[in-house]
Parts: C-alpha cells; structure tokens; sequence
C-alpha cells in the first residue's frame, strides 16, 4: 500500500506538487494522511476526489479542517466513505 501525507498548508501550488506522487500510486490501495491539514484549497478537493474516483482503495484520514471543507462542499461520502457506489 502506497501513502501520501498531506502538509498543513494544501493550496494549489503544494497541489500541484503533490500530483506526481498521486499519478505514480494509481491502481494500488493508496493511504492519504491528511491529518495534519489546516488550510483546505479548491485543488486539494479536486485531487483527492478525482484519486478516489479514479482507483479503488483510497483511505483518506481527514484533519478536522479537511473534514469540515468536506462537509461545506457536500463532498463527505465522495471522499470518506468506505463504500462508494
């Protein structure tokens, strides 16, 4: 299992640089360590939406920031929710 952790600070440009490390875990479970987040951006959304859509076993563990973002966004089954339709 791969595992990506996220800084406190997730606007576009660490969005940006967190992409590579995304696409080179792509078609195996993935760990997404996001609790440690503290300022949730558009991007960072985007990003985790489009790894969760895209391949099968991405656990998210949210920052209550990230969840509260989450939630704003009506996004809290997109990326939390272990079983996705």
């Amino acid at each position: 299992m791969s595992a990506i952790s996220l800084p406190a600070r997730c606007d576009r440009a660490t969005v940006e640089t967190l992409l590579p490390e995304f696409v080179a875990a792509m078609g195996a479970p993935l760990s997404v360590d996001g609790s440690q987040v503290t300022h949730v951006s558009q991007a960072l959304l985007q990003l985790l939406v489009s790894a969760r859509r895209s391949t099968e076993g991405v656990a998210i563990d949210p920052s209550p920031a990230l969840r509260d973002a989450a939630s704003l966004t009506g996004l809290t089954h997109e990326l939390f929710e272990e079983a996705r339709a």
